[in-house]
């Protein structure tokens, strides 16, 4: 790992008739958004709330395969749903909940130390870390 701080840099460019907006990073492939259906946008690309929320979701699948790595822990499929709530507070639109549920499948015989390693996944989440909106986890552990 790189030392702190690391920058993050984003840009687009609009014009005043354009539906959608692109984001650009140095190095990587544009990402086209627009509002989501909430906001009278057409529904069908990313939007700022689903990118926060998928934010989430990578967050956690990248920093528990992380973890699984160096616990190695033997695994076999993490299913995740990331949930976020946005509402109006004192004339304020935020998210204000955010739920997470993760169905990890283990062989047999890693099942009891997989819990854990799903709830360090939830802890160590930058970007939950990084928001005021209350996290609620939930983990379920299959052996198949």
């Amino acid at each position: 790992m790189h030392e702190f701080p690391h920058l993050y840099r984003v840009g687009a460019r609009v014009v005043p008739d354009a539906p959608d907006v692109v984001l650009r990073s140095d190095g990587l492939p544009e990402i086209v958004t627009a509002p989501p259906v909430e906001f009278d946008g057409p529904g069908d690309r990313w939007s700022p709330e689903t990118l926060l929320v998928g934010a989430v979701c990578d967050c956690f699948v990248l920093g528990f395969k992380s973890i699984a790595s160096a616990s190695r822990l033997e695994w076999l499929t993490l299913d995740v749903r990331v949930e976020g709530k946005l509402e109006r507070i004192d004339k304020r639109t935020r998210f204000t909940e955010i739920s997470i549920a993760a169905e990890l499948t283990v062989p047999s015989g890693a099942e009891n130390r997989a819990p854990r390693l799903l709830e360090k996944a939830e802890e160590i989440c930058l970007i939950t870390n990084s928001l005021s909106a209350r996290v609620q986890f939930a983990g379920n552990v299959v052996v198949g």
